[in-house]
């Protein structure tokens, strides 16, 4: 897909990257934000999605401020695992993968999705999307051996839907796509707005 306005997308996700191609979308240049991405006190995991992915945005378009070149659209998103009030962390370790696998055997959960989009004349758009997902009741083999997979680092909640995981996910109430890291209607509506696609 020929885009009239260049995109940069904010991301250090190669499955953000992936999903775009998935639309036919290929971003002009892909620039990893840096940012905190502590949760606030007291900050609600709907909340905190929505942010991060404007602050990714923000960031990525301050630092282009002085370059060269034609103005290009940023689009951002962060994904929130999140049982009730509790945002289940990425998973950096075994041990934390571990503890996010056991919170949500035989529940469900959320997964929010907050896409942010600031286009060439510094206009910001944002979009959340939650998806309900259900996880069927896991034993210790079943934990022990994702674990080793390793299809779990740098996850949120610990897994990856689109991997393994999806053996342990009998259905989910909403967007796949926002569950592997970018809810792809609600993004094409966000790069029409912005001119990147027609």
């Amino acid at each position: 897909m020929t885009a009239n306005t260049p995109l940069v997308l904010a991301s250090s996700s190669p499955r953000r990257l992936d999903l775009l191609r998935q639309i036919g979308v290929v971003p002009a240049e892909v620039v990893s934000p840096d940012i905190d991405e502590t949760p606030g006190v007291r900050e609600l995991p709907r909340d905190h999605a929505l942010r991060l992915a404007l602050e990714k945005a923000r960031a990525v378009v301050s630092a282009r401020r002085d370059r060269d070149g034609p103005p290009s659209a940023v689009l951002a998103a962060d994904t929130v695992v999140a049982m009730g009030r509790r945002i289940l962390p990425k998973a950096d370790d075994a041990l934390t993968a571990r503890q996010c696998l056991e919170r949500l055997s035989g529940r469900r959960h959320r997964v929010f999705g907050g896409v942010a989009l600031i286009g060439v004349n510094g206009g910001e758009r944002t979009k959340l999307v939650q998806t309900i997902v259900h996880v069927r009741r896991l034993d210790r083999g079943d934990i022990d051996r994702y674990i080793e997979a390793g299809d779990w680092q740098g996850k949120a909640g610990g897994y990856a839907i689109q991997g393994a995981a999806a053996a342990f996910v009998p259905r989910i109430n909403g967007s796949y796509s926002n569950v592997v890291g970018l809810p792809l209607f609600e993004t094409a509506g966000l790069l029409r707005w912005a001119g990147v696609v027609p």
